[in-house]
C-alpha cells in the first residue's frame, strides 16, 4: 500500500461518508462482493463465495481454530479505464495482513484487521478483463496489533470491497482510509457554534490546477444554514490542504438518546476552465470535479471527575454493554448491515445510552447507528494482552490510531478513543508504546479525551498514567472477591486520583439460560456449570453500586452478547466467553437482560425470573420478578396471590407449588408475563421388606 500522506497536527478530525452516498457523477462506485474464488492457501480446492466471507466461521469455537493464509481471487471487466480518472480498491476490512495484486502487479499491502484500507491501482487497470488477487492472513504477527486477546481473530474478507473511480482532481482517498474532508465544531453551546473545515484535494496532473471548494451544512430538513467557499490553484501532482470556516446560530444540538439531531455535511470541488490563448483566468467553472456528502451532529462532551460526563453541559448517564462486532453462527464476523441492525434492536430494547467497540475499530454502519439513536461511544485501537516494544510494532499501532480517528472522528456518538485494553506486562515496552499513541491521539483530535481500560488493580499504577480518562475492568464475586467489594475499591481509586475522571469499563459474571439453580451457589469461573440466576444476583448488586456513584463519567457491562473465544472451556459450551446478557445465537435474553431494562427503561415492563428452571422439586418456591412499575400482582394457577410494592425493581413471593404443571402469572398494570413450571413431588421411599 502506498504510504499514507501525513499532514500536520493541525489537521481537523475526519467525516466518513458511507459509500452509497457519494453519488456525483466525477465518483463512481462498483460493488466488488460477487464472483469470488476462494482458497485457504494451499489446503483445498477454489471454491466460489461472495463477501463477506470469513474462513473462520465453522471452526471459530475450536481451540484450533485456522490461522493463516487465505486467497481470494476474482476478473473485472471494465469498458475503459477512462484517461483522467483515478482508481481505488476500497476495503472495510481485512484480517489481519492484506496483500493485493492487480494483473500480476503488486498494488499494496496493509496491516490491520479492523480499518477501511484503499490502494491506488489506476496503473495497472486496463480496459477488459483485469485479473484481481489478493492474499489475506490472520496468523499472528508480531508487528501488527493486536497480539492476543480473548476473542477468537476470524479470518477473511469479513467486510465490503468496492472499486471507487474519481477524476484525477479529486478529494484525498490516500489518507488512512478517511474521505479527504475533515471537520470540527468548537464551542458549541445553544446560541452558536464555530464550524470548521479542512479539505484535502489531490491533483494528480501534471499541471496546476484551479479549483473551487464549497462546503454546506444542511439541517434534518434539507435547509442550508452555513456555507464556506474558497477557490485555490493545486500544484500538479500534491495534495494541498485547504481550511474553510463558517458560524453556525442557535444549531440543534445532538443530545444523545433524547435528541439525536444529525445535520448532512455536503463538500463538492470545482474545476475552472482553461483561459483562452491570452487571456486570464477564467470565471466560469468547467464543471464538477468530485463530491461527497455525510451526517453529522453538533454536540459539546466533557468529563468531569466530580460530576460525571457532561453532554452540552449537564450531567448525562452513560450506561450499557460492551460489543464486539456483530458474529453470528455461520458467518462468523461476516455479517450484513441487516445483521447489525437486528442487534442494535435488542440493545435499544435493553435501554443502553451507551457502548464500549471492543476492542478494535467496528465498522462504519455500527457507528452510524450509535449517531442515529444518540449512544454515546467508547471506541478504541486494538491494543489488547500484549505489546512488542520493535519499532514496526509501533509504528503499525500509530497507524491503526490514526485509521480509527480519521475513519471516525465525523460521529457525534463518538466520546473517547480508546487506547488499550488489559495490557498485562507493565514494562518500559508498555509505557512507550502508550504514551506515544497518547501523543498521536492529541495531535489528530485534541479535542476528545482519551481512556484506557485497565485491568484488575487501582488506577494509581503506571499502566493506567498515560491517558486523560481511565476505565475499570473489575469482576468482584466472578474472578474474586465479593459483590460488596466493587463500591468500595472505586472510592479507593476516587480518592487515590481524584482529578481523574474515572469508569467502569467492563463488569460481569458468566451465565448460561441452560443452568439453572435457585437459590444459586456460587459457581466457577472456569468451570462447567454457570447457572443463570446467579449472574443475575451478580449485575443486580453490581448496578446498585454504579448507580450510587454518578462521578463515573460510564459503566459497561461485560458483556451484551456471547462471542467465540476459541482457547476458552468453560460454561455450557467451549470456545465461548458466555458473559453475554443475550445468548449467542440470539434466541434467549438471560434473566440479567430484564434487570437492566427495568432500570434503564421508562416503558412498562414486568419480567419472571428463573422463567427457564422448569422442572421443580421443591414444592415451596420464590417468585421474583424485575418491573419498572410501581406495584406487581401474582396468580398461580389462576389463584390470587397478592399485589406486592417494587422496591429496587424487585418484587417477590413465596408460593406453593401444586403437583403438574402450575401456571404463573405476572402482571404490572399493561405489562403482563407469565411461564410454566412442573413439580414433581420425590417418590417416598421405599422401605425394606
Amino acid at each position: 500500500m502506498p504510504t499514507p500522506t501525513r499532514i500536520a497536527t493541525w489537521i481537523l478530525p475526519a467525516f466518513l461518508l458511507a459509500p452509497a452516498a457519494w453519488s456525483a457523477p466525477a465518483r463512481t462506485i462498483l460493488p466488488l462482493d460477487t464472483g469470488w474464488d476462494f482458497q485457504l492457501a494451499g489446503r483445498q480446492d477454489w471454491q466460489s463465495v461472495s463477501l463477506p466471507h470469513s474462513f473462520n466461521a465453522a471452526d471459530s469455537t475450536s481451540a484450533q481454530y485456522y490461522r493463516g493464509a487465505a486467497l481470494y481471487r476474482r476478473t473485472l471487466h471494465l469498458d475503459h479505464a477512462g484517461k483522467g480518472r483515478r482508481h481505488y480498491l476500497e476495503f472495510d476490512g481485512a484480517m489481519l495482513v492484506t496483500e493485493v495484486r492487480v494483473n500480476g502487479h503488486d498494488a499494496g499491502r496493509h496491516a490491520g484487521g479492523f480499518a477501511r484500507f484503499r490502494f491506488d491501482v489506476t496503473p495497472w487497470l486496463k480496459a477488459g478483463r483485469n485479473d484481481i488477487e489478493v492474499k489475506v492472513d490472520n496468523a499472528r504477527n508480531s508487528d501488527v496489533a493486536p497480539l492476543g486477546g480473548d476473542y477468537t481473530m476470524a479470518g477473511g474478507l469479513y467486510r465490503p470491497v468496492r472499486l471507487v473511480t474519481t477524476g484525477d482532481v479529486h478529494f484525498d482517498m490516500l489518507d488512512y482510509g478517511g474521505p479527504g474532508v475533515y471537520f470540527r465544531a468548537g464551542g458549541v453551546s445553544a446560541e452558536r457554534a464555530v464550524l470548521a473545515w479542512t479539505a484535502r484535494v489531490a491533483n494528480d496532473r501534471a499541471r496546476a490546477v484551479r479549483a473551487t471548494v464549497t462546503l454546506r451544512l444542511r439541517d434534518a430538513g434539507g435547509k442550508v444554514v452555513a456555507t464556506a467557499r474558497k477557490a485555490v490553484t493545486l500544484p500538479p501532482r500534491t495534495v494541498t490542504a485547504v481550511a474553510l470556516d463558517s458560524v453556525l446560530a442557535s444549531p440543534h444540538l445532538w443530545h444523545g438518546a433524547r435528541d439525536p439531531y444529525l445535520y448532512t455535511s455536503e463538500a463538492e470541488l470545482h474545476g475552472e476552465a482553461e483561459p483562452a490563448p491570452g487571456a486570464k483566468f477564467a470565471r466560469k467553472t468547467a464543471g464538477q470535479l468530485d463530491q461527497l456528502a455525510f451526517q453529522t451532529g453538533l454536540r459539546d462532551v466533557r468529563l468531569d471527575p466530580a460530576r460525571g460526563l457532561l453532554l452540552n453541559g449537564a450531567p448525562y448517564p452513560v450506561h450499557g454493554v460492551n460489543v464486539h462486532q456483530t458474529f453470528l453462527p455461520g458467518k462468523g464476523p461476516a455479517v450484513s448491515s441487516a445483521d447489525i441492525d437486528a442487534d442494535y434492536r435488542i440493545l435499544s430494547d435493553l435501554g443502553v445510552t451507551g457502548l464500549r467497540f471492543a476492542h478494535y475499530q467496528h465498522p462504519q454502519h455500527a457507528y452510524d447507528l450509535a449517531d442515529r439513536l444518540g449512544w454515546l461511544v467508547w471506541t478504541e485501537a486494538p491494543l489488547t494482552a500484549e505489546i512488542s516494544g520493535t519499532p514496526a510494532f509501533l509504528a503499525n499501532s500509530t497507524q491503526q490510531l490514526r485509521e480509527l480517528i480519521r475513519q471516525n472522528s465525523h460521529h457525534p456518538s463518538v466520546m473517547v478513543w480508546g487506547l488499550g485494553n488489559e495490557i498485562y506486562k507493565v514494562d518500559a515496552d508498555s509505557a512507550s508504546v502508550l504514551s506515544a499513541l497518547q501523543r498521536v491521539a492529541q495531535e489528530e483530535d485534541p479535542g476528545r479525551p482519551t481512556a484506557y481500560a485497565n485491568c484488575c488493580a487501582a488506577i494509581d499504577g503506571p499502566q493506567a498514567s498515560h491517558t486523560d480518562a481511565v476505565g475499570s475492568n473489575v469482576y468482584y464475586g466472578w474472578y474474586d472477591g465479593e459483590f460488596a467489594d466493587l463500591g468500595p475499591f472505586l472510592d479507593k481509586n476516587h480518592a487515590l486520583r481524584p482529578d481523574t475522571p474515572e469508569s467502569v469499563s467492563e463488569y460481569g459474571a458468566g451465565g448460561s439460560a441452560q443452568h439453572q439453580q435457585d437459590p444459586p451457589q456460587r459457581p466457577q469461573p472456569g468451570g462447567n456449570w454457570h447457572p443463570e440466576q446467579y449472574q443475575a444476583l451478580y449485575h443486580e448488586a453490581a448496578w446498585r453500586q454504579l448507580e450510587a456513584r454518578p462521578w463515573l463519567w460510564s459503566s459497561f457491562v461485560w458483556v451484551g452478547f456471547d462471542f467465540p473465544s476459541a482457547f476458552r472451556n468453560e460454561g455450557d459450551t467451549r470456545g465461548f466467553n458466555d458473559k453475554g446478557l443475550v445468548s449467542y445465537d440470539r434466541a434467549v435474553r438471560k434473566d440479567a437482560f430484564y434487570w437492566y431494562q427495568a432500570n434503564w427503561t421508562s416503558k412498562p415492563m414486568v419480567y419472571l425470573t428463573s422463567r427457564r428452571h422448569t422442572r421443580r422439586k421443591d414444592a415451596e418456591v420464590q417468585v421474583k420478578v424485575y418491573s419498572n412499575q410501581s406495584r406487581v400482582s401474582l396468580r398461580v394457577n389462576g389463584v390470587e396471590q397478592g399485589t406486592q410494592a417494587v422496591a429496587g425493581r424487585i418484587a417477590t413471593w413465596n408460593v406453593l407449588l401444586s403437583p403438574g404443571t402450575n401456571r404463573i402469572e405476572v402482571s404490572a398494570g399493561v405489562a403482563t408475563d407469565a411461564a410454566d413450571w412442573h413439580y414433581q413431588p420425590a417418590a417416598p421411599e421405599r422401605k425394606p421388606d
